[in-house]
Order: C-alpha cells, then sequence, then structure tokens
C-alpha cells in the first residue's frame, strides 16, 4: 500500500477567510485545483507545493502530511 498525502489546505484558506478562487489566484491554478486539492483527489507537484508555503508563511510540514 502506498503512502497518502493529506493536506491542511482548506483549514489555512478559511482561517485567513479566503475564497477558494482567492487562494487560486495567489497560488496561479484554478479554483477547481483548489477544490481537488483540499478534497485529496489531487496532490500538487512540489514547486505548487512550495507556492503554498510562501503564501501561507509556513513549512510544508505544517501543510501537507506523509500518511502510511
Amino acid at each position: 500500500m502506498s503512502p497518502t498525502v493529506t493536506n491542511r489546505v482548506k483549514e489555512l484558506r478559511t482561517g485567513r477567510g479566503w475564497t477558494q478562487q482567492q487562494l487560486a489566484e495567489a497560488v496561479g491554478v484554478s479554483r477547481q485545483s483548489i477544490n481537488s486539492i483540499e478534497c485529496n483527489r489531487y496532490i500538487p507537484s512540489l514547486p505548487l507545493a512550495l507556492v503554498f508555503v510562501r503564501v501561507f508563511g509556513c513549512s510544508t510540514d505544517h501543510i501537507f502530511t506523509l500518511e502510511k
């Protein structure tokens, strides 16, 4: 069984009072991509994950968790 990646993107986004569209514009993807990431249907690439780190101002480990 391969590990899965979970994330706190929705929690961090709503904590800032942002819509999915606002976050999408901040990281340079579509609103649909944000929805897929928040629902754990899509795991962002490393470059995109690093953009989330910049936008939220926290570590990758705080945003993304590798689950076994």
